[in-house]
């Protein structure tokens, strides 16, 4: 059996005689009249008729037989065989095909309809032309749990044999076009917010950090665009979004990835509890727009994305799977009853850092139905409003499957509060923990002009696609996803 150096170097001493014999491997035209689909689809009307088809597309098998050769061709709509004869087409069109062209090669090809005995749809060629020459051959096998690493470093093989990861992109984009149209019909405007920032905000986490050659400042890839929204609603905007990329330095596994996709919006004069309303709505329509039921399948499971969905607070369900009163530890107490259940902590950790390691490896698992988990203690969100009582926030955690789906809260304008909490990580960032958030005295200047009563809400469009298409790890709905570079 031929290594994939031998193919390859066959192939090339094909592309030469093609360029010997003033046949361009790669012209700049590609005449294309019909898709595939079309012409399936209006197949009696167009064999019964005698008209001309033409189509172009990716060879995916050839079989010949003696004088007459049949092969597969297929554009992104759909695949046709194609039947090409040496009395037809002529011998020295016939030997070009058989000796030049290979599978994987794209084609474009003319001739009439018909049906084989076999009742196989069929186009009979009676002219073909060379639209780009393939170089190495296809996979002969590429599905299964052993691949999967080369499927997601070579994505594009992973698209030409498996139409279910095809359909699950192409699920992705629809996914994203009806939040679109969901927010626009809520009479919100999409805007875009620098993802290159001199701070960093919005989020506890550690960002990538570049500089910019031409100011010789450094520079940080957003982690959040949430702090720039907020100047908008500042700015007099009432209703604002946007759907993009934010970058955060942190580990890799099935729910995290360093780059993804988030749809972020802020609403003037609502709070948290409005937009549970808002997100209950908003999932379930997209849901049923999709799929025509309220339910959806995951890992085996059903679950329902009717409203309304169920609410815990968060202390409650600490002190449900956990054991832990969040009433009375605090402190060292609390960080040693952390490390007596096995959760990774550190000193460097406040009360909310440790809590909320506590509240992922015994709680969010536990938590399959949509449900709100509602009034975080202080500490967890800087940015979020506090309750009346001064114990808890104004906000809420969307988890459905055991994934966080969506953060939102009540958001925090009060400029004297919003400085001292600041002030308050800033002594957490000293002490070594990277994730905490950093002064942002442009913010805080902004916010001192006067910010509205106003509801945020930021929710993972790679983890929503994931959770709709049954999807295992946020890799299988990234097209290109960050991998570690082979050795």
């Amino acid at each position: 059996m031929a290594t994939i150096d031998e193919i390859r170097e066959a192939r090339l001493k094909k592309l030469k005689r093609l360029k010997e014999n003033s046949i361009s491997p790669y012209p700049i035209k590609a005449e294309r009249l019909s898709e595939i689909k079309d012409v399936l689809d209006n197949f009696e009307e167009l064999s019964s008729s005698k008209k001309p088809v033409t189509l172009v597309g990716r060879i995916k098998s050839i079989r010949s037989h003696g004088g007459s050769a049949f092969f597969d061709i297929e554009d992104y709509s759909s695949k046709i065989q194609v039947f090409l004869k040496k009395d037809a087409i002529g011998d020295k069109k016939y030997s070009f095909f058989e000796e030049l062209m290979d599978i994987g090669d794209f084609v474009g090809v003319k001739g009439f309809l018909f049906q084989t005995k076999k009742g196989e749809k069929t186009l009979e060629a009676n002219d073909f032309t060379i639209l780009s020459k393939s170089l190495r051959p296809l996979p002969e096998k590429w599905h299964g749990l052993k691949d999967t690493e080369e499927r997601y470093r070579k994505r594009y093989l992973d698209l030409i044999f498996n139409k279910e990861v095809k359909e699950k992109f192409e699920l992705r984009s629809k996914i994203v076009s009806e939040l679109r149209k969901f927010m626009e019909e809520k009479g919100f405007l999409e805007v875009e917010t620098p993802i290159l920032q001199p701070i960093y905000g919005g989020a506890k986490a550690r960002p990538f950090k570049t500089h910019l050659n031409a100011m010789d400042m450094d520079l940080y890839l957003r982690i959040a665009p949430e702090l720039y929204l907020k100047r908008l609603i500042i700015g007099g905007f009432e209703k604002v979004y946007e759907i993009g990329r934010s970058f955060r330095n942190e580990g890799v596994d099935k729910s995290h990835n360093p780059d993804f996709t988030s749809l972020e919006f802020y609403y003037a004069y609502k709070d948290y509890e409005d937009l549970m309303k808002f997100t209950e709505e908003m999932l379930s329509s997209l849901v049923k727009t999709l799929f025509k039921s309220t339910k959806i399948n995951l890992e085996g499971k059903e679950i329902d994305l009717k409203p309304p969905f169920q609410r815990i607070d968060f202390s409650i369900l600490i002190k449900k799977y956990a054991g832990i009163d969040l009433n009375k530890l605090e402190g060292k107490e609390l960080y040693e009853k952390a490390k007596l259940l096995g959760v990774s902590v550190s000193d460097k950790m406040g009360d909310s850092e440790v809590i909320d390691e506590v509240y992922k490896k015994y709680c969010k698992p536990k938590v399959l139905e949509p449900t709100f988990i509602v009034n975080h203690p202080l500490g967890f969100f800087p940015l979020a409003k506090a309750m009346d009582n001064n114990k808890s926030l104004a906000n809420f955690q969307l988890v459905i499957g055991g994934w966080e789906m969506a953060n939102a809260f009540s958001e925090l304008n009060d400029p004297i509060e919003q400085r001292k909490r600041f002030e308050e990580q800033e002594k957490f960032f000293k002490k070594g923990l990277e994730e905490a958030q950093r002064m942002d005295e442009d913010f805080i200047e902004a916010l001192e002009y006067g910010m509205p009563p106003c509801a945020g809400f930021g929710m993972g469009i790679d983890r929503l696609v994931a959770l709709l298409t049954n999807s295992h790890s946020l890799r299988e709905t990234i097209l290109f996803p960050l991998m570690k570079e082979k050795k």
